[in-house]
């Protein structure tokens, strides 16, 4: 039944369809298999992509060729530029997503791909010969060979369900666990933990009113995710949101249901996301708080379900509908299904290379909340790297790999490589040291290159760069060379409230004002407006964003140049740590484990201090 693949990916959530997707691409025969054909790319949880952080990690993907830009942008409900109020470092695209349109957009483009074919079945077991890992064995017994397997099994992995004193069996609501993978690696020498995530009730939309919530709109302009132009909403198609809060009356609602709760009676041992946790563990944690805020959330275009964003919780079903039917809007509320909570076996991510390649067995790759990770944007980009490293492994060509300097994916890998986590990681901004550098609107220019070269990026996506570097060099010297007359500029000065001219002044020195944006300028400076025609709007706000933060991202890239000298630094696999002996015991054992690549990601490994390094360094010169 089955030929030899060169990749198998083993399950089709977000990780394991942009896997497909680059391997596919760069021209590897790829088999997809998952326990259910009909949840390709489900949305499990928030029906949402992007947001801080998480919308520069999307943008990135795009960038490099993979897919989740593009499949958000024609699935989309709502789109939202967050953060616009602060400097453009921080902004994030965030677009809430149709689940059922997303789903099918992402199997549609999969089955668009020659190089993609789709398998049905539950993987038991890997091929492990010498060593490496050559296929896998699945429930239906079948051997399927392939020169790399990439692990994507999500919560799959051993996962229970719980909701109060409930529990079974399950990697998803109304969809079995998968078992023997966990037990067969951990028998060849990995070592595996748990981790607990979860997700709130969905709603019945029409027993909501909407008129006691806060209602959120979308952007009037719509910038999407993908470089290409990607078809989109229009601005007045898009939902609303809805925002509205808990009470005192709800958290103690709440709080009657502690006795019967799995987190608070010990039956669940994983560790939960910090930065989402359930709304039981707010009221518990942030008892001095009377309310929290909920995101209402549609789930589509054609149906009523509803997320309740903020409500996760694994209370039993009754706790959870009095105390919903007590927040302002949810008087009449139906429940479509309750929230739960679920445990899930994942393997920490210090046991693996940057390329995602596991260091015990060769050609195995591990992308998503296998790792450790909680978000579609944290494992949709591991399963893009790990997709293109299985196809460089079996081709014997370099692995491809992001320097915390050059993008987000970058610093999550390396942030998982060198220090692990024994909580489920989540991406933010305060993560990423040169956060500058790494902004959404120019994961193009930094990214797409790399990609075109390896031959994953389209001629097509490189032609754009190349026009959009072009461009803004020239408005970089045309706002540098043309003076403004004060005659020209001072009526829009007023009117914005900015201080008026007296003598003529370079275009690029009025645009450095706060309140100046380069549009308006253009349209308002008559020998500006002429000019405007010839660029993109793209490229007009790029130019802006570099001269007015020139300092700040020459500064950081100072720095990276800087670090740079520890990150060449290279540690032979071989290096034998046992011989220094002025190392800390926790640095020893931290280095013995973890076999950092570079100097730099040495320095980084948790718990190792400065002297340690300079140790190391010392000992390496010699």
């Amino acid at each position: 039944m089955f030929r030899e693949y060169d990749v198998i990916v083993v399950g089709a959530g977000h990780a394991g369809c942009e896997a497909a997707a680059a391997a596919a691409n760069l021209g590897s025969n790829v088999l997809l298999i998952t326990m259910n054909m009909q949840t390709i790319a489900q949305m499990s949880c928030n029906p949402a992509m992007g947001g801080i952080a998480k919308g520069q990690i999307v943008r990135e993907i795009d960038a490099m060729g993979g897919y989740s830009g593009i499949v958000t942008d024609k699935s989309m409900l709502q789109f939202r530029m967050l953060n616009r109020s602060k400097g453009p470092a921080m902004w994030s695209p965030r677009a809430q997503s149709d689940r059922m349109l997303f789903a099918t957009t992402w199997r549609q483009m999969l089955e668009d791909s020659p190089n993609v074919d789709f398998y049905q079945d539950m993987v038991k077991s890997i091929v492990l010969k010498k060593g490496r890992a050559c296929g896998v064995i699945t429930g239906l017994g079948h051997e399927i060979v392939s020169k790399a397997v990439v692990m994507t099994s999500g919560t799959f992995l051993n996962g229970i369900i719980h909701i109060g004193e409930k529990q079974f069996g399950g990697g998803r609501v109304a969809e079995k666990a998968a078992s023997g993978i966990t037990e067969q690696l951990i028998e060849y020498g990995f070592e595996s933990n748990r981790l607990k995530t979860g997700t709130p009730p969905r709603i019945d939309g029409r027993s909501l009113d909407y008129s006691k919530m806060e209602e959120q709109k979308g952007d009037d302009e719509i910038v999407g995710f993908s470089y290409l132009d990607t078809k989109k909403i229009r601005p007045e198609q898009q939902k609303s949101c809805h925002i509205t809060y808990t009470n005192q009356k709800v958290h103690d609602i709440l709080k009657t249901g502690f006795d019967r709760s799995p987190m608070f009676t010990g039956r669940i041992d994983g560790i939960g996301p910090r930065y989402c946790p359930s709304i039981e563990d707010k009221i518990n944690r942030f008892a001095e708080r009377d309310r929290h805020q909920l995101f209402v959330e549609p789930e589509g275009f054609n149906t009523i379900e509803i997320y309740v964003n903020g409500f996760s919780t694994s209370l039993p079903e009754e706790v959870q509908y009095e105390a919903l039917r007590n927040i302002k809007g949810f008087e009449n509320a139906k429940i479509f299904r309750p929230g739960y909570a679920i445990e899930y076996d994942y393997f920490p991510p210090t046991q693996l290379n940057h390329s995602l390649e596991t260091k015990l067995v060769a050609n195995l790759f591990f992308a998503g909340q296998v790792n450790g990770t909680t978000g579609y944007e944290e494992a949709a980009c591991q399963g893009f790297m790990a997709g293109v490293n299985a196809h460089q492994k079996v081709n014997n060509l370099d692995p491809f790999i992001l320097k915390r300097s050059e993008a987000y994916i970058g610093v999550l890998i390396d942030d998982l490589i060198s220090k692990g986590t024994e909580e489920p990681y989540r991406m933010f901004t305060s993560r990423a040291e040169y956060r500058t550098l790494l902004r959404q609107d120019n994961a193009d220019l930094r990214l797409t290159e790399k990609s075109f070269r390896l031959g994953l990026a389209s001629q097509e996506r490189m032609e754009k760069v190349i026009n959009k570097r072009n461009q803004v060099e020239s408005i970089h010297g045309l706002l540098k060379n043309i003076y403004i007359e004060p005659d020209e500029i001072n009526t829009y000065l007023i009117q914005i409230g900015s201080s008026t001219i007296s003598d003529k002044q370079k275009a690029a020195k009025i645009l450095l004002r706060p309140n100046v944006n380069i549009e308006s300028l253009f349209n308002s400076v008559p020998k500006l407006q002429e000019l405007k025609e010839k660029f993109t709007i793209d490229s007009l706000q790029q130019t802006e964003i570099q001269i007015k933060y020139e300092r700040y991202i020459e500064k950081e890239r100072d720095l990276v140049v800087r670090m740079s000298a520890m990150e060449e630094l290279l540690i032979p696999d071989s290096f034998n740590y046992d011989k220094i002996a002025a190392l800390s015991n926790e640095a020893l054992q931290k280095f013995k484990k973890i076999k950092p690549r570079t100097l730099g990601q040495a320095s980084r490994i948790s718990g190792v201090n400065p002297s340690d390094v300079q140790i190391l360094m010392v000992y390496m010169g010699r």
